[in-house]
């Protein structure tokens, strides 16, 4: 169990650090939040990096943030609490991005629902800020389908693909979690603040920054690796060559996690990103909710249906009664010397193949000779129809 000193202590370190404060973490990691607080405000804390923790000591107020955090229905979830999350440990071997990286301190969590549990079966879906409105259209079904399926969808609460992902997650009744670069407290976009409070009601808001914090463009890259951590995988929808999505997948791969894209159409400059990932073999191509899970589920027993084309019942008659039955007329009947000329088959076996055409309801008697029946003359208007597309 975390101590109430040891709680107050990571808070503290949380607003002295930045996140993913490899510095801070290692020697926390080795001393302890309190003797790590403990160095910092006696001045004993090695290294450059002391003049930088100092500068923030006057408006550190661990307290106030604890308090204000609770006043905004949210906690400090720390590592040795019930419900902090094995999966961010994988974290302390993925490397860094620009010498930030490692499991977080603490993280602030605004909502009922418990952290670890919740993201037991978890994945993230994430993409591009400005969005196309079919990568949108995914965004929703897909999250949508992975609830139906009780997976907790994962984003990062931006415009775009993320907020499409939660509100599809929610639209079908599941559990969804905002990993946030700004404070549990201060909804960015502020567009989202009604979307924050409704992901919060049964899913969770968490920020690595203390409560009242504003996001910073390092801090949107730092957040990313917590999506990938928490999740069993990452999907990205719509990701251009350079895109913040691309770096979540990253972090995803590093932590061992799925890594799984999208396509779009060749020509779309969204989908260039995920196209390349696909291409160079970095991720996984899927397309609908059932593949997600067959990737990130149990093994053997969340496969995804084999998708097929349509099932003709002509399918199931062997190669050489097809071969009678293309040379049946269609409205003229023929007789069976005509027949078995233009099939290439023998009469006597044309004539006991008609025979067994009939009983399946292929053929009719006209006279002497033979036609289709109505309904396979209904049944090949509809296919030619529809490889007209019309």
């Amino acid at each position: 169990m975390v101590s109430d000193a040891e709680r107050l202590a990571r808070a503290a370190l949380a607003r002295l650090g930045e996140p993913g404060d490899l510095v801070l973490a290692r020697f926390v990691n080795e001393h302890g939040a309190e003797a790590t607080l403990e160095a910092i405000v006696s001045g004993h804390f090695p290294g450059r990096a002391l003049d930088d923790y100092q500068t923030r000591l006057a408006a550190n107020d661990p307290e106030r943030d604890l308090a204000v955090a609770d006043r905004a229905g949210a906690r400090l979830v720390c590592p040795g609490d019930p419900e902090w999350p094995e999966s961010l440990d994988l974290l302390a071997t993925a490397g860094a991005v620009d010498q930030r990286g490692g499991p977080p301190l603490a993280l602030w969590v605004r909502g009922t629902a418990d952290l670890r549990q919740v993201t037991l079966r978890s994945c993230a879906v994430v993409g591009a800020r400005a969005a196309s409105q079919y990568g949108l259209y995914v965004a929703a079904e897909l999250s949508s389908g992975l609830a139906d399926r009780d997976v907790v969808v994962v984003s990062g609460g931006a415009f775009g693909i993320d907020a499409s992902a939660h509100r599809g997650a929610l639209a079908a009744g599941g559990q969804t979690v905002a990993v946030l670069a700004s404070g549990v407290d201060v909804p960015y976009p502020r567009a989202h603040e009604q979307l924050f409070r409704w992901i919060a009601e049964d899913g969770l808001v968490v920020s690595e920054a203390p409560p009242g914090s504003t996001p910073r463009r390092p801090r949107f890259l730092i957040r990313n690796r917590l999506i990938a951590a928490l999740t069993l995988g990452t999907v990205v929808v719509e990701a251009a060559l350079r895109s913040g999505a691309l770096n979540t997948a990253a972090w995803a791969e590093r932590c061992h996690r799925e890594v799984m894209g999208v396509p779009g159409p060749v020509t779309s400059t969204t989908s260039a990103g995920v196209h390349r990932m696909v291409r160079e073999g970095a991720a996984v191509l899927v397309t609908d909710a059932d593949e997600i899970v067959e990737h990130i589920g149990r093994i053997g027993e969340d496969l995804a249906p084999r998708k097929a084309g349509e099932e003709r019942s002509r399918d199931a008659l062997d190669p050489r009664s097809r071969q009678v039955l293309e040379a049946v007329p269609v409205l003229r009947a023929g007789g069976v010397a005509r027949i078995a000329e233009v099939a290439g088959v023998a009469a006597d076996d044309v004539l006991g193949i008609l025979g067994h055409l009939l009983l399946l309801g292929y053929v009719e008697r006209q006279g002497n000779g033979w036609r289709l029946s109505p309904e396979e003359r209904a049944r090949r208007r509809h296919a030619s129809t529809a490889a007209r597309g019309g």
